[in-house]
C-alpha cells in the first residue's frame, strides 16, 4: 500500500474515533439520548462555536460536490455512500475514507497504463 493511501487511511480512522469521542461524550451529557436539536444548539452556543460550525458545512458541502464529479470522472461507483457517512458518522471520516478509495483508483489506473506502455499498445 502507497504511503498516501496509509496517510489517508490513517485519518480516516483519525476522524472516526475522534469524532465518536466527543459524540459518545455528548450523549452521556444529553442523559444517554443523542439529541439533535441539542446537538445543534451546542454548535452554535458561542461565536467560536458558530465560525467551526460554518467552516465545517462549507468545507463538507464542496467537499461532497468535489466526490461526486471525481467520482463521475473516475467511475467510482457508489459515490452516495461517502455522503451517507458523512451525515450518519462523521465528514472528518467519509472524505479521507474517499480519498483513500480514490488514491487506489488512481494507482491502478498507473499501473494499467505502465502495463499498456510496456506491450506497446
Amino acid at each position: 500500500m502507497s504511503i498516501p493511501r496509509i496517510l489517508y487511511l490513517l485519518l480516516a480512522l483519525a476522524g472516526l474515533v475522534m469524532t465518536w469521542y466527543y459524540n459518545l461524550q455528548f450523549i452521556a451529557e444529553s442523559g444517554g439520548s443523542f439529541d439533535i436539536g441539542a446537538f445543534l444548539a451546542a454548535s452554535s452556543s458561542t461565536a467560536a462555536a458558530k465560525s467551526l460550525t460554518w467552516d465545517l458545512t462549507i468545507a463538507c458541502l464542496a467537499g461532497l460536490l468535489w466526490i461526486y464529479f471525481e467520482s463521475r470522472r473516475l467511475g467510482l461507483r457508489f459515490f452516495w455512500i461517502y455522503i451517507i457517512l458523512a451525515f450518519g458518522i462523521a465528514y472528518a471520516f467519509a472524505f479521507p475514507l474517499f480519498l483513500f478509495i480514490r488514491q487506489g483508483k488512481l494507482e491502478a489506473l498507473q499501473r494499467e497504463s505502465r502495463i499498456a506502455s510496456a506491450a506497446g499498445v
